[in-house]
């Protein structure tokens, strides 16, 4: 049966182990299982990012994400949580002095722990989800707009894209990012975690995640930017007056700028609060803190190059979601 042609795609910010609540958006969204997998008659979802870690139903987010994909209902970008257990899980070479790519430090335990509780029992699943990651682009670039997870860098990506076309990474690429200073250190850095700039020494800031961190997110469609607080974008605020301290020359040298005649970007990863809402006219942000009983995001893109908030789509993520199986769960054998 031949599908109707494509009326637009419908974007899905940090889903973070929310799989009921993902399964619940699809269906406000107009998806219904069929085979074992959510489809739309003349749509398609792109996923952002972090489907993993935190949250309650991880193994269903993947599974829901996983089937669509490679069922051709869905599109996908690599998040910096899907980078962190690749390099997590894949050892060293001998010659950085460590047994792992990402070192098994209390902190980075803590991030990747209700993952690995919530596979712990299906082993070779984890291995080919693994394997699906590593498959998993780290931008795309359709006809009339852009998807990153965090910041969409066009030197970056004019130079991952000279050695690689599809914007997928390998192990080796993965092994030489773990290096600071590397360039693919800087790629991978910047596309899925984005700028952030330095805290003074001394000071730091208790994150609403639960996490100590000594350097703030940045966005970059300031134009011009003169201050911190020009460029703040995260919920946590900036200890004392730190927002009226003047961004110096090499902070303002190292943020990217996306203009205002640049495509529709999306990105996730800021993890906002409150009524989704438009950053600037070309660009949205899809993560609002659904781990953190937040809204589970979504926007519907049919082809506008100014974008419209009313297009948002959310579901609110309910504090017993992981109390009961929910009627949609998908059987995993």
């Amino acid at each position: 049966m031949s599908r109707a042609p494509l009326e637009g795609y419908d974007l899905i910010g940090d889903v973070h182990g929310c799989g009921a609540t993902l399964a619940a958006l699809l269906e406000r969204l107009g998806y219904h299982q069929r085979g074992g997998v959510y489809r739309h008659p003349r749509r398609k979802v792109i996923f952002l990012g972090d489907l993993i870690d935190r949250g309650p139903r991880i193994r269903l987010a993947v599974t829901i994400a996983r089937r669509m994909v490679e069922e051709g209902e869905a599109l996908i970008v690599m998040g910096n949580h899907e980078i962190n257990a690749l390099a997590y899980h894949h050892r060293a070479p001998a010659e950085l002095g460590r047994e792992w790519l990402r070192e098994h430090t209390p902190r980075h335990n803590r991030i990747v722990r209700e993952t690995l509780e919530q596979y712990r029992d299906h082993p070779q699943e984890w291995d080919e989800t693994l394997a699906w990651f590593l498959d998993i682009p780290l931008f795309l670039e359709l006809d009339g707009l852009r998807v990153v997870h965090a910041c969409w860098d066009q030197s970056r990506i004019d130079e991952l894209r000279a050695s690689r076309p599809d914007g997928r990474i390998d192990l080796d690429f993965l092994t030489a990012a773990v290096r600071h200073g590397t360039r693919e250190f800087e790629i991978l850095d910047r596309l899925t975690r984005g700028s952030h700039i330095t805290l003074p020494e001394g000071v730091q800031i208790q994150s609403g995640d639960g996490f100590t961190r000594r350097s703030f997110r940045a966005h970059f469609w300031a134009h011009r930017p003169r201050t911190w607080g020009d460029v703040v974008f995260q919920p946590d605020n900036l200890p004392g007056d730190l927002e009226l301290r003047p961004l110096s020359a090499a902070e303002a040298e190292r943020l990217t700028y996306y203009g205002p005649d640049e495509p529709p970007l999306f990105i996730g990863h800021y993890w906002c609060e409150g009524i989704p809402a438009l950053p600037a006219p070309n660009i949205a942000c899809l993560d609002y803190s659904a781990v953190k009983f937040g809204r589970l995001v979504a926007y519907r893109w049919n082809g506008e190059a100014r974008l419209d908030a009313d297009r948002f789509v959310w579901v609110r993520v309910p504090r017993e979601e992981q109390a009961r199986p929910q009627p949609w769960e998908i059987d995993f054998d």
